[in-house]
């Protein structure tokens, strides 16, 4: 099985993520834009059990905005790592958080609330796929 390591911005917490995302693209709904400091996040899915903390959990802190959310941070440098979404059964940990894995989007989610329109040829949701309570609407690039 493939194993991908990272970590946060100044190392005091080190994750692992194990095999291979559910699926990879990028979201740009207001709460990530904001999260992130920056006009779209990059995300990776991954089912709870290939998610590992391997170091530092103590550091490991987290912010639930809603209960879809739950943002997890280091409260040593502040750095992001990943969001558990319960309801989805899925963890998104950052693209950048594990720069091992090949980042290759599949798709633009909550494409209606974009700041920056992105011309890549990939779906653009207008919320979320249906099969994960969305409403699968598709918006023009």
């Amino acid at each position: 099985m493939t194993v991908h390591k990272g970590g946060c911005f100044c190392g005091a917490v080190q994750i692992e993520v194990h095999g291979t995302a559910e699926a990879m693209g990028y979201c740009h709904c207001g709460s990530c834009r904001s999260w992130s400091a920056s006009p779209v996040n990059a995300f990776t899915l991954w089912k709870p059990e290939n998610v590992k903390v391997t170091k530092g959990a103590e550091f490991l802190s987290g912010f639930k905005k809603s209960k879809m959310s739950d943002r997890q941070y280091c409260t040593e440098c502040g750095g992001h790592l990943m969001t558990d979404h319960p309801p989805l059964g899925l963890v998104d940990v950052y693209a950048a958080t594990i720069p091992t894995v090949e980042f290759t989007p599949g798709v633009h989610v909550n494409y209606a609330e974009t700041v920056l329109p992105m011309k890549d040829g990939l779906p653009k949701l207008k919320d979320f796929p249906a099969e994960l309570g969305g409403s699968g609407v598709s918006l023009p690039e």
